[in-house]
């Protein structure tokens, strides 16, 4: 298994360990997988999604975090890749609706002793619950551009680009990446400004080297799509 990344509590690590753990028989590898990586991706993942979707105010919450993480356990080998949904979009669903439903049957047993705005209330909150998969996405597109940018690595380190030209691509690229949530990127032209800026060439020199690494894109687009290892 490869080394476990400090920054991303369910990464492609996290995705090997997962599918490791469902085809091995062997108790004391599957206890190192699950006490290694999945049980802390588990439980960040828990708390993620109950502080997203508001469940903080279900009743015994922290006792129902802790089963949930728990039942979370019982259902781990039932995990099948070959389905084509990632490990983290997978678990974070069920427990997702693990707690919609923990929602409800506490919903079930108040509802006579609420007021009508509180029904209201509570009818908005799921709502909310079932069309807002915004926390998905976003942990989806964060992996998506982790994967990305260590891809982007490789390539610089590798002999795919050698001329002076493609490595200060390259690098200025990656120098994009990293800090793309702090630029102000509105449109191609926006990029290659800032490309050659960054690298002192002319903007047929850059294209050149973007469409080898577009090239080199679709094939990692390919892999990351169905699963494999990166």
């Amino acid at each position: 298994m490869p080394k476990k990344n400090k920054n991303y509590y369910f990464t492609s690590v996290h995705e090997e360990a997962i599918i490791e753990y469902c085809s091995t028989d062997s108790r004391e590898k599957r206890e190192k997988l699950y006490i290694n990586y999945i049980q802390p991706a588990f439980s960040e993942m828990v708390d993620k999604i109950i502080y997203t979707y508001k469940f903080t105010n279900i009743p015994n919450i922290d006792v129902l975090k802790e089963d949930c993480k728990v039942w979370l356990t019982t259902i781990l080998s039932k995990y099948d890749p070959n389905r084509g949904s990632k490990a983290f979009s997978y678990f974070s669903v069920i427990t997702k609706h693990w707690f919609i439903h923990q929602l409800k049957k506490n919903s079930t047993k108040i509802k006579r002793e609420i007021a009508y705005e509180e029904i209201v209330k509570e009818n908005q909150h799921e709502k909310l619950i079932y069309e807002d998969d915004s926390y998905v996405r976003e942990r989806q597109k964060a992996e998506f551009w982790y994967h990305l940018k260590g891809e982007i690595e490789r390539w610089s380190d590798s002999n795919l680009f050698l001329k002076d030209n493609e490595k200060k691509v390259i690098k200025a690229v990656g120098i994009l990446l990293e800090n793309v949530q702090d630029i102000d990127i509105l449109n191609k032209k926006a990029v290659y400004l800032y490309l050659r800026e960054m690298t002192g060439l002319k903007t047929k020199q850059i294209v050149n080297t973007l469409n080898k690494m577009r090239t080199r894109y679709k094939f990692f687009v390919l892999k990351y799509d169905r699963g494999d290892k990166l």
